[in-house]
């Protein structure tokens, strides 16, 4: 028997995307899922998106915040309704290939693992390939994470029977760092599952796309919510650095 795998997605204002990404969700080989959306106060269509798919299928859950509150708290709301022993995320204008859970749940149970990740691809606002793959080490730690976030949100899945509900730090920026090193406190390592099962779509507006910029975020995810002293959180900010420019 498949166990539940939830599956966490902000929403705000995606509505030129997020038919895609519930779809992949939707085209999964792995059938035992819920997707748990929660909705920031969209000012677009999103919403009447999100209910159009919620009436068809019924794993499909909307919850709607009072007010705008950021990524950080929708995806904990959504963590903490989430019913399932896998917590996995994707954000609502990537793309999961329809053998992601299928082929990662079947790794972890197989190696009886608590915490994995795979690679994934990048696509520009149009779907189409940036031919760049990003793939991570094959195992992580703590320590290796904090010279490099090298976990994609949107491939990540923790077993959270084993390692109970584990949320997010409430920073507008690195909150799936601060989860990832959270889950690595916990456990010793995180692994890789076989293959490339995610496409992480780069925006010219978005958040996360530029990556030097984040850097400061780094050094207050260190030092303020990892309890780093200020010279190692610049030590580790420094290795950050020196990782995005080989890249």
């Amino acid at each position: 028997m498949s166990h539940l795998v939830s599956i966490i997605m902000p929403s705000f204002n995606c509505e030129e995307f997020i038919s895609e990404t519930i779809l992949s969700v939707i085209s999964q080989t792995y059938k035992n899922w819920e997707l748990i959306i929660v909705d920031d106060c969209s000012t677009d269509n999103s919403v009447n998106i999100i209910n159009h798919f919620n009436k068809y299928d019924k794993r499909i859950h909307l919850i709607l915040n009072d007010k705008n509150k950021g990524a950080a708290i929708s995806r904990n709301k959504a963590i903490e309704y989430a019913s399932g022993k896998y917590i996995a995320f994707l954000d609502s204008d990537d793309l999961w290939n329809a053998d992601k859970l299928q082929k990662q749940i079947s790794y972890m149970s197989a190696n009886d693992l608590v915490f994995s990740y795979s690679a994934y691809e990048t696509i520009d606002e149009q779907g189409m390939s940036l031919n760049r793959t990003i793939v991570p080490r094959e195992k992580l730690d703590y320590l290796a994470m904090l010279k490099e976030n090298q976990i994609g949100c949107l491939t990540a899945i923790y077993d959270q029977e084993i390692l109970n509900k584990h949320y997010m730090p409430l920073i507008r920026k690195r909150q799936d760092y601060g989860l990832w090193l959270s889950i690595l406190k916990t456990t010793p390592y995180a692994y890789r599952a076989p293959g490339i099962l995610a496409k992480y779509r780069i925006r010219e507006n978005s958040i996360s796309s530029s990556k030097i910029g984040l850097l400061k975020y780094n050094f207050k995810l260190f030092h303020t919510h990892e309890k780093i002293s200020k010279l190692k959180s610049f030590y580790y900010v420094g290795w950050n650095i020196y990782r995005k420019l080989k890249k």
